[in-house]
């Protein structure tokens, strides 16, 4: 466990507090000794919560060099466009002029969504542990693109309704499925604490490995619908503006899902300046472990290449709970799911790739890799007019 990058609610650091016997256990200073004495970290503070997250701001020197190098290279300035933009945002998110982006490491996670009963998906609930033992075989979508672009791949099940046993599957279940969130608050906060705590971990894990970039996915039955409520509960959107098909609903199926949004909102009415309670009551697990994964990679300076729907408001929760993770973030691509161009605009990112995919998995983040690369070759493999003796001008 990395405990400088644990999670600590408003309500475990009121009970802290209550304890102390220091007169100026209320002001700032105090609760920051309060949280460093859980463990290491930097204390940031919010009207909500507290927390220990360590992420840097992105190097402004490192990419001034890389611009600077790249205005040299053998090529009319500007000429590989958004090629040339993408690089000097990779120097300043690791920090180096010329970016090391390979290997990539993917981590999809697995949970499964009490909401399902609900009728919002064109698929039974059994999916998802099929998929996940799909994935540990090499047969889903995201195999194939991971094998292409040499990533580390790991399946995390951190809430499946059917435990799979497999090698391969990396186990750290929190429980069997979210509650129904048209009935139900989808976890405890505790509960989506431990999700986002996984999620750094594993994150760390996989940048310890070797990771230069990562993607995270998903596999879990009704997770459209959660992305939709949590995105529907943190920006105000109107469900009929966000809510898609997810994997292919019918019209009535549609309509249906718009309203199970509606109806989880009414009842739980998520408190927006607290990102966990969004997450806690009408979130899943697999979209908490993304976003903690989102803030472990950020926290050590590795970029996130966005996947789908589900990544992209994993990632809106991540900045939500530590707004420096906004500048490592790379939009991918965008997908089918109407809510996906929305919290694209939101968090401020041009996707690379458009192909009208709605697959999930990290496929559409692993597709964009290739162009990753190719902008972290350019600053690092082409040739300068001076050291290719071309006249540059």
């Amino acid at each position: 466990m990395y405990p400088n990058l644990r999670l600590w609610s408003v309500t475990r650091m009121r009970v802290a507090l209550s304890k102390s016997r220091h007169k100026e256990a209320g002001s700032k200073q105090e609760m920051c000794r309060l949280l460093q004495s859980f463990g290491n970290g930097a204390c940031r503070m919010t009207n909500t919560r507290k927390q220990l997250i360590a992420i840097e701001p992105i190097n402004e020197e490192a990419a001034a060099q890389a611009r600077q190098h790249i205005d040299q290279l053998t090529k009319p300035l500007g000429s590989l466009g958004r090629l040339e933009t993408l690089a000097v945002q990779l120097a300043a998110m690791t920090g180096m002029a010329f970016p090391a982006v390979t290997p990539p490491g993917v981590i999809v996670f697995a949970a499964d969504h009490g909401v399902a009963t609900e009728g919002v998906s064109a698929y039974p609930q059994e999916v998802t542990a099929q998929m996940l033992l799909n994935l540990t075989r090499g047969g889903a979508g995201i195999n194939v693109f991971a094998r292409q672009i040499g990533a580390l791949q790991k399946f995390v099940d951190v809430g499946v309704a059917v435990e799979v046993d497999a090698p391969g599957i990396t186990k750290k279940r929190i429980k069997a499925a979210s509650g129904n969130i048209l009935r139900e608050a989808a976890m405890t906060r505790e509960e989506a604490e431990s999700a986002i705590q996984i999620g750094m971990d594993t994150a760390l894990e996989i940048v310890e490995e070797g990771a230069k970039v990562l993607i995270v996915g998903e596999v879990g039955i009704g997770n459209t619908t959660a992305s939709s409520a949590i995105l529907s509960a943190l920006t105000g959107a109107d469900p009929d503006e966000i809510v898609g098909r997810g994997t292919g609903l019918t019209d009535e199926g549609w309509q249906r899902k718009k309203a199970v949004v509606r109806k989880a909102l009414a009842l739980h009415r998520p408190d927006v300046d607290d990102p966990i309670d969004v997450l806690a009551k009408v979130g899943g697990m697999e979209i908490g472990a993304m976003a903690g994964a989102i803030l472990g990679a950020a926290s050590r300076r590795v970029p996130i290449l966005l996947d789908g729907f589900i990544a992209t408001v994993a990632a809106l929760l991540a900045v939500r709970l530590q707004p420096e993770a906004a500048d490592y973030l790379i939009g991918g691509h965008r997908s089918q799911e109407p809510g996906h161009a929305f919290v694209l605009k939101t968090l401020g990112k041009e996707p690379l790739l458009d192909l009208n995919l709605r697959l999930g998995e990290g496929s559409g983040a692993a597709l964009a890799f290739p162009i990753v690369e190719a902008a972290a070759r350019m600053v690092s493999e082409m040739a300068t007019f001076a050291s290719a003796g071309v006249s540059d001008r």
